[in-house]
């Protein structure tokens, strides 16, 4: 009996283990800001972001601002050179496309790739933002949409 007990307990731990690292996959906390050649970015250092500044290009719910988006990677995850990025409010499954096939252009700011982009998020709170090089997720950016 006192093996059962022990196998039943060693169980439980592991599937709370497996539950609390699944709910932590996501973190739905602003991403991380970083420097590259100089401008601040806000993303994953060495993997992904667009500049960004807490005044200038604050997003706020319903208005348009310009971001100038940057990837770092290998030559070989770039090779579809066409980015797509798809945003998802935290409190709603449902997916908005901000960005859909846009080209990437050369090496810029320290970056290996970049490219140019006009943003709008249509409510304030928690968003992801997903960007696709071709059909391979390159990374997510979480960002906070204030109201106005």
């Amino acid at each position: 009996m006192k093996k059962y007990y022990l196998l039943l307990v060693s169980l439980l731990m592991l599937f709370s283990l497996f539950i609390a690292g699944c709910t932590q996959e996501e973190n739905w906390e602003e991403s991380e800001m970083f420097e590259s050649n100089g401008y601040t970015m806000l993303g994953i250092e060495d993997r992904l972001g667009f500049i960004y500044d807490d005044d200038v290009t604050r997003f706020y719910a319903g208005e348009a601002n310009k971001y100038m988006w940057h990837f770092w990677g290998e030559d070989d995850e770039f090779d579809a050179r066409e980015v797509t990025v798809n945003a998802t409010h935290e409190l709603n499954d449902n997916t908005i496309t901000l960005i859909d096939g846009q080209t990437l252009g050369s090496a810029n700011n320290g970056a290996d790739k970049h490219m140019p982009s006009n943003m709008s998020l249509p409510k304030s709170g928690m968003w992801k933002l997903d960007a696709y090089v071709g059909d391979t997720l390159h990374g997510s950016v979480f960002v906070k949409v204030y109201e106005e």
